[in-house]
């Protein structure tokens, strides 16, 4: 099975990432317009700053000509997650346990669309959020989007 663009550029790019003292939250490839980007998505425990960004730039910019994934023309982006991101794979989940969260479902549930709380668990593709005394379970199938929520304490 031949793998995806994301997936020959994530293993190829991590190593030298990791070397830098970085993980990789993301990789994503997308047309933007009449563009296409390929965007590594950077992060570590002390926040991503634009010298951050740069500097793996720099650094993954001649591994990505060489392994040369991508037909024609496109742009490659290095940024930060920011600090409301979307928690798209298994890792995000497991990482942001114990972040506030919000949870969009696809249908109602207990009359409701929407939970925002601490993210307290991720067992068996079920999310489990904290909102003030009360706990409600999601099963990632009900859930159409799970991001962090920023707030100052």
């Amino acid at each position: 099975m031949k793998k995806s663009v994301k997936e020959t550029v994530r293993e190829a790019i991590l190593p030298t990432v990791t070397e830098l003292g970085y993980r990789i939250w993301d990789v994503t490839y997308s047309k933007i317009g009449a563009d296409y980007h390929l965007e590594i998505t950077i992060d570590n425990d002390e926040g991503i700053n634009i010298n951050d960004c740069e500097k793996v730039h720099r650094a993954i910019d001649p591994i990505i000509d060489e392994l040369d994934p991508i037909e024609g023309f496109y742009y490659l982006d290095v940024s930060s997650p920011g600090a409301e991101r979307d928690l798209r794979t298994d890792e995000h989940i497991l990482f942001c346990i114990g972040w506030r969260v919000e949870a969009k479902l696809f249908s109602a549930k207990d009359g409701r669309k929407s939970f925002i709380g601490i993210l307290e668990s991720y067992e068996d593709s079920t999310v489990t959020i904290r909102e003030g005394e009360e706990s409600v379970s999601l099963s990632r199938d009900e859930i159409s989007k799970l991001t962090t929520v920023y707030t100052e304490d």
